[in-house]
């Protein structure tokens, strides 16, 4: 039974309370199951896989955009009829979350070390199960209707199974492998990094000028470093091999200063000869750049450090040293030495461990990797051939391309303890590395069972790009995977499409054949009022709960949503947050005064056939338009103006004119004309509360619920389509001009300081017979909002001489005002309102005078604008002519 028909909706509250419809409304929803998928067989199936948030911690404001942009798009398609699933999960983040239990441990004054890898384990998995319930509470208060009874966790078996068995796979291909390579080294957390966990900041350091002399005495090479420590591990100097200066160099040994090793003068393209000296010097094992160098000279790799960043035995007499400590103390050596010329300061960015906050050293280590260039080849292919993803914004492809088309090997094993552990084993006997699904227990090559599995685990992110088909079953051929795979979109912010977005489709392109999703939408950072980007330290961060607490889900929710455009970053403002909660209680208050005015109203009692009055046809009108746009809208992903939509047709629309308007038959004593407006109000409060519930779904469901309505909740009910037997348009030219001319009275009144209390004389001269007949329908909403005394309208009407004018498209409105009108401010009132004409019709002129304009823009634009060009024109003329009748009179 429909809560109308017994009455129920008659207990609305006053005001509208958030806490109280936010818990009782969830728990509603969960109870009745409305979010599983699956029960629509015959549907088409829509899916999303939630990006996961990592269980390390309370979620943010930017997981807020990202969670209810998603929901939107989820309730919509659900009551659209799709089989809509939403699929939650979190992620285990490997390093992240490791680095917390750590911190908590150092609390108790212990180590890992101290506890053991088993027992630290256990420690991670009670965070991971605390945190992960904290992330479903503010899942709950956000209001998400996602489908718990599918959610997943990046360790659980089946995805552990689905890791594994990629790695394996990749590794029989030869597209995983393992070897020494430069990585992020992060030396407090003594772990290799992703480039997403380098935070790169500015410092102010300095540029250290070093002599190194030719070991045939003829001279010397000035190279400059920021890091003289590494000069320790200089193998090489390169120059240009043009560079006219060192030509004659090129092939010499140098003497390293204070180490006394030899090393030559090389020439390679890759240095600037026009940057500082055209010297550099080069050091294997502890840059990138020099790495890369070194392979193609066949350079010595020699690493200085340690692990933790101190410096080792082939540092020589600094071993020991912390890498900071040993910079001073080399430097005072080399100025002793005369090697060190010059010292400069020098402003540079500087990469540290978002996690540990440790500068990142540059490290040589032996590691696994994935080969990118074959996986990468096949995902341009998909992309450049139109099979690829839909980017939206569209611009984010180039971003996308350009990083696969330039990928670079990919580190995933981590020195850690929390995560998939690599399945390779080494035999301890003769050597062997045994790569398998299973967990080995002999040789595969001289059948020896003293095995050892690699210690390491794997990158966080190698297990998160399997996430849109492992979570639904995969490698098992499950009934999910099938239906609910390829997803429909992915939802995620910009700055993760290199580590996450790519990896899903060269994974998902490789192990399944299809592409992960068919769109993937990015949404910019959440940044405070000024534009600046939040973070702990600028304690400037924003908890979407404490929002929540202060103006409810619904007002953040519909803030957060219809302030973002696709791809663009988006400020929070909590005057914003504050309009969304006026919006609320707008639509509350309209929706409480309708139902006062339903009592004894049913749903089979709504009949919006047969002869409808101008206003109710004209609602009806605009409801169907604003369906129609919002579902464009929403399809484009255009949620900041489905926002504006919207608020346009509640706010405007409904509340200001309509509801205003139905008042006359709701109050009258006309019960056929009150039945209709009472069935045209009760189905458009309807319809609206169907529109705004995938952005405010608590206050919609709460108004729904007590209007006359058919099913168990909004959440189910069906998406309002456009609908050809609602279409009005004499209705809405019938309510223009009423609305012109209330506005264009009430402005009158206001400048003349006359108030609504006072009734006035009111003249009308309609510009044709068809307008006449029109006001003349409506006599009573321009008697009751316009508050006249006396009321005529007639095309013959002559102009009094003492009255405030006004010129509305089709008609000129006369208000006698004996003892109220000062002709001269009148007179200064429309002259000012020639001025406004005068810059309304030269701007269209110009507009319709550019010939670019009017070679790019569709006839029905041209057309528009050559009537509002009409239109301004014929104003300016009347009201020119009414000074020219006051200055006579």
């Amino acid at each position: 039974m429909c809560l109308a028909e017994n009455q129920e909706q008659l207990s609305m509250p006053t005001t509208y309370d958030p806490k109280a419809a936010e818990q009782k409304w969830y728990d509603f929803w969960m109870k009745g199951e409305y979010f599983k998928a699956g029960d629509r067989k015959d549907a088409e199936p829509f899916t999303i896989v939630i990006p996961p948030p990592n269980v390390t911690g309370m979620l943010h404001i930017g997981h807020a955009l990202d969670f209810t942009l998603q929901d939107i798009l989820i309730r919509f398609k659900r009551m659209q009829g799709y089989d809509a699933l939403w699929l939650p999960g979190s992620d285990h983040a490997g390093i992240a979350t490791q680095t917390k239990v750590e911190q908590k441990l150092r609390e108790e004054g212990i180590t890992r070390y101290d506890l053991g890898r088993e027992a630290f384990l256990e420690r991670v998995w009670d965070w991971k199960e605390k945190y992960a319930n904290t992330i479903r509470e503010q899942w709950a208060k956000m209001g998400l209707s996602l489908d718990f009874s599918r959610e997943r966790f990046t360790l659980d078996e089946g995805l552990s199974r689905a890791v594994r068995q990629v790695f394996v796979k990749l590794y029989e291909k030869g597209l995983i492998y393992r070897g020494k390579y430069i990585i992020n080294w992060d030396p407090a957390a003594r772990t290799a990094l992703s480039d997403i966990e380098v935070e790169y900041k500015e410092v102010q350091g300095h540029l250290y000028h070093l002599q190194y002399p030719l070991k045939d005495g003829s001279g010397t090479i000035t190279v400059a470093t920021t890091r003289p420590e590494t000069m320790l591990g200089d193998t090489a100097v390169a120059v240009h091999p043009k560079d006219e200066r060192y030509k004659h160099m090129i092939g010499k040994m140098l003497v390293l200063p204070i180490v006394g090793r030899e090393i030559p003068v090389i020439a390679d393209d890759y240095v600037d000869k026009d940057f500082g000296s055209g010297a550099v010097k080069i050091t294997p094992a502890h840059d990138p750049n020099d790495f890369e160098m070194g392979l193609r000279h066949q350079l010595p790799q020699i690493t200085v450090m340690d692990e933790s960043g101190k410096m080792n035995e082939l540092a020589g007499q600094y071993q020991g040293l912390d890498r900071a400590d040993c910079r001073k103390q080399i430097v005072k050596d080399l100025q002793e030495q005369g090697v060190l010329i010059k010292i400069e300061d020098h402003v540079h960015q500087v990469g540290h461990s978002e996690r540990s906050g440790a500068v990142v050293e540059p490290y040589l280590s032996t590691q696994w990797f994935v080969k990118m260039k074959p996986l990468a080849e096949r995902a341009i292919e998909a992309q450049k051939s139109g099979k690829g993803v839909n980017f939206v914004p569209d611009r984010f492809e180039k971003t996308y391309l350009h990083w696969i088309e330039n990928v670079r090997d990919w580190c995933i094993s981590r020195q850690l303890w929390w995560g998939h552990r690599i399945p390779a084993w080494y035999c301890e006997d003769c050597g062997h590395i045994h790569v398998a699904e299973e967990d080995a227990t002999a040789c595969t090559s001289c059948g020896s069972n003293h095995l050892k599995q690699d210690e390491d685990v794997l990158d966080t992110w190698f297990s998160s790009a399997l996430w849109p088909f492992s979570t639904l079953g995969w490698p098992e051929q499950t009934e999910d995977l099938k239906r609910y795979y390829p997803t429909n979109v992915l939802v995620t912010g910009y700055d993760i499409i290199y580590f996450w977005v790519s990896r899903m489709i060269f994974t998902a392109l490789e192990f399944t054949d299809e592409i992960p999703f068919k769109d993937v939408l990015m949404h910019g950072l959440v940044r405070d009022a000024d534009g600046k980007k939040m973070s702990k330290s600028l304690g400037n961060g924003v908890d979407p709960l404490e929002v929540i607490e202060k103006y409810g889900a619904d007002a953040m929710r519909f803030m957060i949503s219809t302030s973002s455009t696709p791809g663009q970053d988006l400020r929070f403002r909590w005057e914003r947050v504050e309009q969304a909660r006026n919006f609320a209680n707008k639509i509350w208050n309209a929706s409480r005064f309708a139902l006062m005015n339903l009592e004894g109203f049913t749903y089979a009692d709504i009949d919006i056939t047969g002869e409808l009055g101008t206003a109710d046809r004209w609602i009806l009108h605009r409801m169907n338009e604003t369906a129609r746009e919002i579902t464009r809208l929403m399809d484009a992903y255009e949620f900041g103006e489905t926002g504006r939509v919207l608020n346009n047709f509640i706010w405007d629309d409904l509340c200001d004119w309509y509801i205003e308007f139905a008042k006359l038959s709701l109050y009258g004593s006309n019960e056929q004309a009150k039945k209709k407006t009472q069935s045209v109000l009760a189905y458009v409060l309807d319809h609206t509360m169907r529109m705004i519930h995938p952005f405010m779904p608590y206050i919609s469901e709460e108004i729904w619920q007590h209007l006359p309505h058919s099913g168990e909740t909004v959440t189910l009910a069906e998406w309002p389509v456009y609908r050809a037997e609602f279409e009005a348009p004499e209705a809405v030219r019938e309510m223009t001009l009423l609305m012109d001319m209330i506005r264009a009275v009430r402005n009158i009144r206001a400048e003349v300081n006359v108030p609504m209390s006072k009734k006035v004389e009111l003249i009308v001269k309609p510009t044709d017979r068809m307008v006449e007949a029109n006001i003349t329908n409506n006599l009573e909403f321009v008697e009751r909002f316009c508050g006249t005394s006396k009321l005529e309208v007639s095309i013959e009407a002559a102009a009094p001489n003492k009255a405030m004018t006004a010129i509305v498209t089709g008609a000129e409105l006369y208000l006698p005002l004996a003892g109220l009108l000062d002709i001269d401010q009148e007179i200064a009132r429309l002259q000012k309102e020639v001025e406004h004409l005068n810059k309304e019709v030269e701007r269209v002129d110009k507009k319709l005078a550019n010939q670019g304009f009017i070679a790019k823009a569709p006839a029905s634009v041209i057309d528009e604008e050559r009537a509002k060009q009409r239109d301004y024109s014929e104003k300016r003329d009347k009201v020119l002519a009414r000074i020219t009748e006051l200055k006579e009179a």
